[in-house]
């Protein structure tokens, strides 16, 4: 029987059906969930609830733990990720009215040739992704995406992709993100030599899930219309040709110039304030590697690189840099970041509903179901690493439940691991993480919303980038394990 803890619970919940039958009802509510948005119509948000329920019930969690699964896994995620949204929807109006967006965005367009932006952005992306946690990197990134779109003329897809492929990788991949850090104790490898393998792998990574890849996506599935879509969404969508179910979002914003009464804010000011959620994680991250727990200044670190917290701190930053100087009354600023929360309402509940399908596939025990018949494949221990963490991906949606998994079954290995060994084996399990983000995945939710996709759309697109970039990091460790 497959049992297993539910993250965050006070006790454990235990699907009382056999394994191979739970394989096959994880499977089954991953159609259902497909089959009910794409072909019935139903929104998202139902969708995923009547996925949870009949999964919870089939396998024997019981009606109880199946709605306690599934709303702490919603109330989490919205907890986590719903309140970065929101930051980020309100920093991102006020970004857009004052002007300062439209002007950065030109003096990159006019200092980077055409051609190059696609692996600029990627560039962007992968420095801004280093420090941050994926949702808040896509909440600062998306306004800039837009209107790199609108100002180019260039496919949706063929700017957002590159600049997805880094923020997905880094997520997963590299310290000091929380999963990679995981993976790295629990073979006691050397986080500096991490970092440098990491790095030689994620480039040619990113290149290839990128701005190459994008252009392959940007011919087989088209961009959605962005000339007035910020945030993911006009009030009806579903007449869209290419669109085959309802969206969550919940209003429109046009990305027009400012206007001629205000002053628009001056590059230095805008860099300032965008980055400043970047450089308070970065501080906090580096305070987390260099000095020890119980240190003054890394409470302080830690306080401040709290996501919420530098989130919180650029939307204030932005009330006075994007607002007040800008010539906006207090009333103004207030009802400019007021009407960013109607766009992303909708998105926030299906993030969130996408959560609590995660949390209830965690409590039925399938990732161990799953890494139990993996771990007795006998694979070389890099492929298994990395294995093992993609099938647990698939199988849970959540890539630090597959790393935390994998490197727990693994751990035993790394007494015999030589230093180098260690480091890629956190490499390959973080890279598997990576693998297939679809339905049962929150960021799989946040970039169809975003970017005004269907779920077939979605899975065209997204998800397969994310496979390129695990299975191209994958082989890149594997490769990199030969020659050291």
């Amino acid at each position: 029987m497959a049992t297993a803890t539910l993250l965050a619970a006070d006790e454990e919940a235990t699907a009382t059906v056999g394994d191979d039958l739970l394989l096959g009802l994880t499977i089954g509510s991953v159609v259902l969930i497909i089959v009910l948005i794409a072909w019935t119509k139903l929104h998202p948000l139902i969708a995923l609830i009547a996925g949870s329920a009949v999964l919870g019930i089939s396998s024997g969690l019981g009606a109880g733990a199946t709605i306690e699964s599934f709303t702490d896994g919603l109330g989490g995620t919205i907890g986590d990720t719903g309140l970065l949204i929101a930051l980020g929807a309100m920093l991102g109006q006020l970004l857009n009215v004052s002007g300062a967006a439209t002007s950065l965005v030109d003096r990159f367009v006019h200092a980077v040739p055409p051609r190059a932006i696609p692996w600029a952005m990627a560039g962007i992306a992968f420095l801004i992704g280093l420090p941050l946690f994926f949702e808040v990197a896509l909440v600062l990134m998306f306004p800039i995406i837009v209107l790199v779109v609108r100002r180019t003329g260039m496919p949706l897809l063929k700017v957002a992709m590159p600049a997805l492929a880094s923020l997905s990788l880094l997520n997963g991949f590299l310290p000091p993100h929380p999963g990679p850090l995981l993976a790295v104790s629990a073979f006691n490898a050397d986080l500096g030599r991490t970092l440098l393998f990491g790095i030689i792998v994620a480039i040619p990574t990113v290149v290839i899930g990128g701005p190459l890849l994008g252009n392959v996506l940007n011919r087989w599935v088209p961009s959605p219309d962005v000339k007035t879509l910020l945030f993911g969404g006009e009030a009806d969508r579903t007449d869209k040709p290419g669109n085959d179910e309802p969206s969550g979002s919940g209003g429109t914003t046009t990305l027009a110039p400012p206007k001629p009464s205000l002053k628009v804010p001056g590059t230095t000011a805008t860099l300032v304030t965008m980055l400043l959620p970047v450089a308070l994680m970065l501080i906090r991250a580096i305070a987390e590697l260099v000095l020890a727990e119980g240190n003054t200044v890394r409470h302080a670190a830690e306080l401040i690189g709290e996501p919420t917290v530098a989130l919180f701190a650029g939307c204030v930053t932005a009330m006075f840099t994007f607002g007040l100087a800008t010539g906006m009354g207090k009333d103004k600023v207030g009802s400019v970041m007021g009407s960013g929360l109607p766009l992303v309402a909708g998105i926030i509940m299906i993030v969130g509903a996408g959560g609590g399908f995660k949390s209830t596939l965690v409590a039925t025990g399938v990732g161990d179901v799953i890494a139990d018949h993996a771990h007795s494949l006998g694979l070389p221990t890099l492929m298994l690493g990395w294995l093992l963490a993609a099938l647990i991906r698939i199988a849970v949606g959540s890539g630090t439940v597959a790393i935390v998994t994998t490197a727990g079954l693994l751990a035993p290995l790394a007494a015999g691991m030589s230093p180098n060994q260690a480091a890629l084996m956190a490499l390959a399990i973080g890279a598997g993480s990576r693998f297939m983000s679809h339905v049962n995945d929150a960021g799989f939710w946040m970039v169809k919303e975003f970017l005004n996709l269907s779920v077939k759309d979605t899975f065209r697109t997204w998800t397969v980038m994310d496979c390129t970039v695990s299975v191209v990091a994958g082989i890149g460790v594997m490769i990199l394990g030969a020659f050291v």
